[in-house]
């Protein structure tokens, strides 16, 4: 019985392990190329404001940061840097700084969903027509899946 219950759990120890590594590798696996700073670069020219993602807010952590230059036009929001990989980046604009979970939800209705986020060293997402970045102030990487907040900047 004793030996039974220890591989139960080493059993299901296992399980769990390999189910949390695969939610953790499968976006790192699955992710398209990621643009070059050339690219980034090329789509920065000529935007409105910039910001700085920082790895030290509130509700930042070890699997959930990120660290770079973001760049906001009319037309698209660029990164030059990194950010923790993950599963279901979504990219917001707020109309005031948020660095917590709790911040975010209260927000959200007020907040425009940018788009996706599927590279994690720099990125390139396009600003639906119906979205102007001047009506907000910050920038936010929310992970939609698992209700984490990654990071955010405020760019003016």
């Amino acid at each position: 019985m004793k030996k039974l219950l220890i591989l139960g759990i080493t059993h299901t120890a296992a399980l769990v392990a390999g189910v949390a590594l695969g939610i953790y590798l499968l976006p790192i696996l699955t992710a398209p190329t990621a643009p070059t700073a050339a690219e980034v670069q090329a789509h920065s020219g000529g935007m409105q404001f910039s910001g700085v993602f920082r790895r030290d807010l509130q509700d930042s952590d070890f699997l959930h940061w990120g660290e770079g230059t973001v760049a906001v036009g009319r037309r698209s929001i660029t990164l030059t840097g990194r950010l923790a990989p993950g599963p279901d980046y979504k990219l917001y604009l707020s109309p005031e700084f948020v660095e917590t979970e709790s911040a975010f939800m209260r927000l959200k209705p007020r907040m425009a969903l940018v788009g996706d986020v599927k590279t994690f060293t720099n990125f390139i997402v396009p600003v639906p027509a119906h979205v102007d970045p001047a009506s907000y102030n910050t920038v936010i990487v929310w992970c939609e899946s698992f209700g984490q907040f990654i990071t955010a900047a405020k760019y003016r």
